[in-house]
C-alpha cells in the first residue's frame, strides 16, 4: 500500500460519505489516511497489528475478506464497503484488494468521536454489521 491524497470532491461522491456536510468531510480528511492498493495486495489481516481496530472504508475499486474458508467480495457501494477486525472477533482473516483500489483508514477513536458528533454513517455501519454478524455466526457459506 502506498499513501494517497484524499480529495474533497471525490470523497463527497463516495457512498459511505454522501450524507456528510462539507465541514464533516474536511474533518474526515483531517482524521484519516488514504491508501492506494494494488490488486492482490493485502490491506489488513491477523499478522497486521497496526490498524486492526481502525475502520477501513473502500473508496474505489474492490476488496475481498477471507474468513473461515469463505471469500466475501465487496465494492464501494456494497454493505461490505467498510471493515473493522472488531466485527469478526479473534479468528483469522485477511482483507485483500481484488482490484486497483483506494481505501481510507480511520482510527477507531476518531470514528467514535465522529459518531458522537452526529456524523451520519449509521445506515452504512448497520448494513455492514448485519453482514459481518451473518458471516461470523454462520455455519454455512454466505450467498450474495
Amino acid at each position: 500500500m502506498k499513501p494517497s491524497i484524499t480529495y474533497l470532491h471525490l470523497l463527497r461522491n463516495t457512498p459511505f460519505f454522501t450524507a456528510l456536510t462539507t465541514a464533516q468531510l474536511r474533518h474526515v480528511i483531517d482524521h484519516s489516511r488514504e491508501w492506494e492498493v494494488s490488486a492482490g495486495a493485502p490491506i489488513l489481516g491477523n499478522v497486521t497489528a497496526e490498524g486492526r481496530d481502525d475502520v477501513w472504508v473502500l473508496l474505489d475499486g474492490g476488496w475481498e475478506l477471507h474468513y473461515r474458508g469463505q471469500v466475501l467480495r465487496s465494492g464501494h457501494a456494497d454493505a461490505g464497503k467498510w471493515f473493522s477486525a472488531a466485527s469478526l472477533g479473534p479468528e483469522a482473516f485477511e482483507l485483500v484488494a481484488n482490484d486497483h483500489s483506494y481505501v481510507m483508514q480511520i482510527p477507531a477513536q476518531d470514528m467514535d468521536a465522529m459518531l458522537a458528533q452526529g456524523f451520519d454513517f449509521t445506515p452504512h455501519l448497520d448494513a455492514g454489521r448485519v453482514l459481518y454478524r451473518r458471516l461470523r455466526d454462520s455455519t454455512r457459506p454466505l450467498t450474495p
